[in-house]
């Protein structure tokens, strides 16, 4: 098909599906011989090579989706990362973000490889990046993944869909989801190691008891002190470490009187907390 019979509407049609600029519109009709399938198909290949090019650059901006399936058992959190604020704020690209979470939550997502598989629009989740890639000229990537699956599971997103909360609860009643929105908010500023003491994995409790009995045997009031004293100390000193650190010890944020283990037994004394994830850009 030669250039002369290839018309501004067609050139049009393709923009508009594809976001591409004009002129590379132009120019893959033509390669394609007005072909519009592979007209798309040329493009989603330079798309890929844009990203090939983009490959070293650093996507440290974004947006953080994170929600819930309709029957509030399962939650997920995806980030789609890019290199600019500017990228990051534009509502086409929240909404892309939330385009690829429907689709992750209609398909029963496991993971993120899954995710990048699954289609959206006739073409993977993987090409559609690609294609935005190509459109915007940055680099574009889902950069993580995560689900919980409970009885019950609550989801909050803070800020400008800068971080994303999910909270697995023993229990799926209404009062229990809303609790469990607290509860994420609580996350979400606080940001606990985990839900209790018994729950904060060894690696981060040997850390953290090395750190204190370091600073006890460092400081002079404690020169010449027994070991077992030492010990003893540091033990205490752990046990405050869990208060602070740890979801259900640490003072509710909407109500410093209680804790957070209080206030979750005030809306039902049988549910427990199961796990949660916190994901956050930066």
């Amino acid at each position: 098909m030669s250039t002369a019979t290839i018309t501004a509407a067609e050139i049009n049609k393709l923009r508009q599906t594809t976001g591409a600029g004009m002129m590379d519109c132009r120019k893959a009709l033509v390669e394609s011989d007005g072909d519009f399938e592979k007209a798309i198909d040329y493009l989603r290949k330079k798309g890929q090579k844009v990203a090939a090019l983009r490959s070293d650059r650093e996507a440290k901006e974004g947006v953080i989706i994170a929600k819930t399936t309709a029957d509030n058992k399962s939650g997920l959190i995806i980030t789609l990362a890019c290199e600019t604020d500017f990228v990051a704020k534009n509502s086409d690209f929240v909404d892309f973000a939330k385009h690829i979470m429907d689709a992750a939550i209609k398909n029963n997502v496991q993971s993120l490889d899954e995710l990048k598989a699954v289609k959206l629009d006739g073409v993977t989740v993987a090409d559609k990046i690609n294609d935005q890639v190509a459109k915007i000229g940055e680099k574009i990537q889902l950069a993580r993944f995560e689900r919980v699956d409970a009885d019950g599971v609550a989801a909050y997103i803070h800020g400008a869909y800068r971080m994303g909360v999910l909270v697995g609860l023993s229990k799926n009643s209404a009062p229990v989801l809303e609790a469990g929105r607290d509860l994420a908010m609580q996350i979400a500023a606080m940001n606990p190691v985990a839900v209790d003491a018994n729950s904060v994995s060894p690696e981060v409790v040997e850390r953290e008891k090395s750190i204190v009995t370091e600073q006890i045997k460092n400081d002079p009031k404690m020169a010449g002190k027994p070991d077992e004293m030492i010990d003893k100390i540091a033990t205490g000193k752990l046990a405050a470490f869990f208060k602070e650190n740890t979801l259900l010890a640490q003072p509710f944020v909407k109500d410093q009187a209680k804790t957070v283990g209080d206030y979750l037994k005030s809306v039902d004394a049988g549910v427990t907390v199961t796990q949660f994830k916190r994901v956050q850009l930066g």
